[in-house]
C-alpha cells in the first residue's frame, strides 16, 4: 500500500538521504506530518509552538510553507518504507492532516501506527450538519446510479481532477460532463490523459475559488470537503444557480486515529500523547469549564468526558465529575500561572415552569431562541456592581462569549435526539423531545471557592464582587515563555524583512491585525507581526533587524498602559490607571462631565462609546503622542508610525 501513488527506489532513496542530512538537528522525541492541505498549515503553526523539530511531509512541492522548526519531505512512502523511516527517524507520533477522501493515506498510517505502537491523531475538517435537499451519494457507483435516476443531462464535477476516471462512465451514457480542476499544468495532464478537452475543463485558482457562475449545468457533484474546502460555498453557489446537488460522503475516520478537528485540540491531544514535545501546557478557561459542566448537568448520565464546541466551530473532551444533582470541572489551567488552577466549576440545570418570574438578568440575557436557556451565578460567582460590561449591575459576572458557549453546547444536545435521551431521569424530569426543545432551561454556575479566590484577581478594581468571573474568549489558555514568545516575534520579523518589504506593521493580536490587513491591502501578510504584549522587546527587534519604518497599531486598552510608558502590556504586570486616564483627558480638553467618566471607567474601551465623538478624536491624538514619545527611542535609526485602532476597525492617527 503507497501514499497516493507508487514510487521508485531511486525516489525513495533521495527522500530518506533529505531526512537523515537533518538527523544532527533533531529531537528523541519527534512528530511526522502528512500535510499539503489547510489542516497541513494549520498543524505547522501549532507545532511552531513547541520549538522542536518535526516533519512535514507533502506529496509535491506546490504548497508554499515556512518551516522554521519543521523538516519539509517531499514524496511518497509505501506502507514497508513508513514502517522503516519511523524506525530510522524516532517517530513518535504520527499526525494525518490529508485530504479527508486520501483513504488510502488514512490507512497507511493507521497500519503502521498500529504495527509500531506509535499513537497517531487524525486532523479532520469540521463538517456541517448534512443538507437533506443535497442527494448524498456513498461512492462514485452511488453517485453514478442516482445521477441517472435524476435524468442529468449536463454535470458540473467538483471532485478533483483524480476522479474524472470514477465519472467516465456518466460521459459514456451521454451525461455531458464538465471537470473543475486547479489551474496548474499537472492536473491539465491528468484531464488530458483521461481524454477530457479543454473546452470541457474549468479551471480556478488554488488559493481563490471562483463563482459557479461562470458555468450552469443540470447538476452539480462535490465531495463533502468540509468547511475548509469550501463545501457550503459551492453547494450554496450551486443551488443558487437551480442546480440538483449530489455529494460524496466522506470516508469514516479508521478507528486507530485520535481525532481532533481544530488547533486547539490538535495542540492539547500532542500534549497528551507526546508531553515532552511542548515546553509548557495549555489549559482551558473558566467558560470553557463552566461549559463542559453544563453539559454533563443536563443528563447527569455518567461519562468520563464531554465534547465541548468552542468559538471558532471546533470541539474538544474535557474531564467531568458528577456530584448530587450537578456536574463538576476541576480547572485545567495548563501552565499558565492562574490563581484559578484546579478550582471546582459546578453546574446544575433544571427546567422552569412556564409560569416562573425572570429576573433583570434573565430578560437582559434571554435570546428568545428556542429551547430557552438562561444562565445565572450562583456561589462563587461575582456580581457586578459598576456599569460598563455586558450586562447590567446585579448581573452575574459570566461573560458573553461563556454565555453564548453554554447555550451553543446545550441546544446541540436538546436538539439532537440521539445525544439526548429524554426517558433518562434528568434533573428536570422525563418529557417528550418536542416538550424539551419547547421548554426553558436555567443553568446555575457555583464556584464553591470563589469568594476567596476572587480577592486574589482583578475583579474588586473593577467592581466585581463576592466572586471570581466566567471568562475566556477562545476557551483555549495558551501557555507561553517570555523567552519563547520574544523568539517567536524575532522569527516572524525576519520573515517579514526578508520579504523584501521596507514596512513591517506590528500588532496585538488577530482582531486588530484584520483591521489593520484591511488598512494597508497593498502590504503582504508576512509583514504584520503580532506583538501580544512585548511591545518594548518587539521594537527592539525592529532596530537590530534595521528595519526602516514601523507602524505600530495598538487599540486603547494597551494604549493607555503604553502611553503611560509601560512597554510590556500584560495585566499581570500593569492595570488601568484611572488617574493617568483622566490627566490624558485633561490635556485633550475634554468638558468637566467626560472627566467624570474616568472616574466610573472599567475597562478603557468604554471611552469609545461613553466620550462625544469630538473628544475622542482629541483624546485619541494625546494617547499617541504619549505612546510614540515612549516607543521612538526604541527605533533610532526607523521611522515610527503609531495608529490607534478602535473596536469596531476604525483607525486614528
Amino acid at each position: 500500500m503507497t501514499f497516493w501513488s507508487s514510487e521508485s527506489e531511486a525516489q525513495c532513496s533521495m527522500f530518506n538521504a533529505q531526512c537523515s542530512m537533518f538527523n544532527v538537528q533533531c529531537s528523541t522525541f519527534m512528530v511526522l506530518v502528512f500535510g499539503g492541505t489547510t489542516e497541513g498549515r494549520i498543524a505547522v503553526k501549532k507545532l511552531e509552538e513547541s520549538g522542536n523539530a518535526y516533519y512535514y511531509s507533502t506529496r509535491g512541492d506546490e504548497q508554499e510553507i515556512v518551516l522554521h522548526h519543521g523538516i519539509r519531505l517531499q514524496g511518497a512512502m509505501n506502507g514497508e518504507q513508513l514502517k522503516v523511516f519511523c524506525q530510522e527517524h524516532g517517530i513518535r507520533l504520527l499526525i494525518d492532516a490529508g485530504h479527508p477522501f486520501a483513504v488510502q493515506l488514512h490507512q497507511t498510517v493507521a497500519d503502521t501506527a498500529t504495527e509500531l505502537g506509535i499513537p497517531a491523531i487524525r486532523f479532520e475538517r469540521i463538517f456541517p450538519p448534512r443538507d437533506p435537499s443535497v442527494i448524498w451519494c456513498s461512492d462514485y457507483d452511488d453517485a453514478i446510479r442516482k445521477i441517472r435516476e435524476q435524468g442529468v443531462r449536463t454535470l458540473l464535477a467538483l471532485t478533483g481532477v483524480q476522479t474524472i476516471s470514477k465519472l467516465k462512465p456518466l460521459i459514456a451514457q451521454g451525461v455531458d460532463c464538465y471537470f473543475r480542476i486547479l489551474n496548474r499544468e499537472s492536473s491539465r495532464k491528468i484531464a488530458h490523459d483521461q481524454g477530457i478537452a479543454d473546452d470541457h475543463l474549468l479551471f480556478y485558482d488554488i488559493e481563490h475559488t471562483e463563482s459557479l457562475t461562470t458555468h450552469v449545468a443540470d447538476a452539480m457533484i462535490t465531495k463533502e470537503s468540509g468547511l475548509t474546502g469550501g463545501y457550503v460555498e459551492k453547494v450554496k453557489a450551486a443551488q443558487e444557480q437551480g442546480m440538483k446537488v449530489f455529494a460524496i460522503c466522506h470516508p469514516a475516520t479508521l478507528p486507530a486515529f485520535h481525532v481532533v478537528n481544530g488547533e486547539h485540540g490538535l495542540r492539547r491531544m500532542v500534549e497528551k500523547l507526546l508531553p515532552e514535545f511542548y515546553p509548557l501546557h495549555s489549559g482551558i478557561t473558566t467558560g470553557t469549564c463552566a461549559t463542559a459542566a453544563a453539559i454533563a448537568a443536563l443528563t447527569l448520565q455518567p461519562t468520563p468526558s464531554v465534547p465541548v464546541i468552542l468559538p471558532n466551530g471546533e470541539t474538544i473532551h474535557v474531564e467531568v465529575h458528577y456530584g448530587n444533582g450537578y456536574a463538576y470541572v476541576l480547572k485545567d489551567s495548563g501552565d499558565d500561572p492562574d490563581v484559578t488552577k484546579g478550582i471546582e466549576i459546578r453546574a446544575s440545570v433544571e427546567i422552569l415552569p412556564s409560569d416562573t418570574p425572570l429576573t433583570e438578568e434573565d430578560l437582559a440575557d434571554d435570546d428568545g431562541i428556542e429551547p430557552r436557556i438562561l444562565i445565572r451565578g450562583g456561589e462563587g460567582i461575582g456580581k457586578i456592581t459598576l456599569p460598563g460590561f455586558d450586562y447590567p449591575v446585579g448581573s452575574s459576572a459570566i461573560n458573553k462569549v461563556p454565555r453564548q458557549m453554554i447555550r451553543q453546547n446545550l441546544r446541540h444536545l436538546i436538539t439532537n435526539s440521539s445525544s439526548l435521551n429524554t426517558q433518562s431521569p434528568m434533573p428536570h424530569g422525563k418529557c417528550s423531545m418536542f416538550n424539551v426543545q419547547h421548554s426553558t432551561f436555567l443553568v446555575t454556575l457555583s464556584v464553591p471557592e470563589g469568594s476567596e479566590i476572587a480577592r486574589r484577581t482583578f475583579n474588586p478594581r473593577l467592581g466585581i464582587v463576592g466572586g471570581i468571573s466566567i471568562v475566556g474568549i477562545s476557551g483555549i489558555i495558551q501557555p507561553f515563555s517570555i523567552e519563547g514568545f520574544i523568539s517567536s516575534i524575532k522569527k516572524c520579523m525576519q520573515v517579514a524583512k526578508a520579504s523584501g518589504c521596507d514596512e513591517v506593521v506590528i500588532n496585538s493580536g488577530a482582531k486588530s491585525e484584520n483591521y489593520l490587513k484591511a488598512r494597508f491591502p497593498q502590504l503582504p501578510p508576512q509583514v504584520f507581526v503580532q506583538y501580544g504584549n512585548f511591545i518594548g522587546e518587539t521594537l527592539q527587534v525592529a532596530a537590530e533587524l534595521n528595519i526602516p519604518k514601523v507602524t505600530l497599531g495598538v487599540m486603547i486598552g494597551k494604549a493607555v498602559k503604553l502611553a503611560e510608558g509601560h512597554l510590556d502590556t500584560h495585566s499581570h504586570k500593569v492595570v488601568m490607571n484611572k488617574e493617568f486616564i483622566r490627566q490624558l483627558m485633561t490635556e485633550a480638553h475634554c468638558s468637566d462631565s467626560s472627566l467624570q467618566v474616568a472616574d466610573t471607567l472599567n475597562m478603557a474601551r468604554d471611552l469609545w462609546a461613553l466620550l462625544p465623538e469630538g473628544e475622542m478624536h482629541r483624546l485619541a491624538s494625546v494617547i499617541l503622542r504619549h505612546c510614540h514619545q515612549h516607543c521612538a527611542p526604541l527605533l533610532p535609526q526607523g521611522t515610527l508610525h503609531v495608529i490607534l485602532v478602535s473596536e469596531d476597525g476604525n483607525i486614528y492617527g
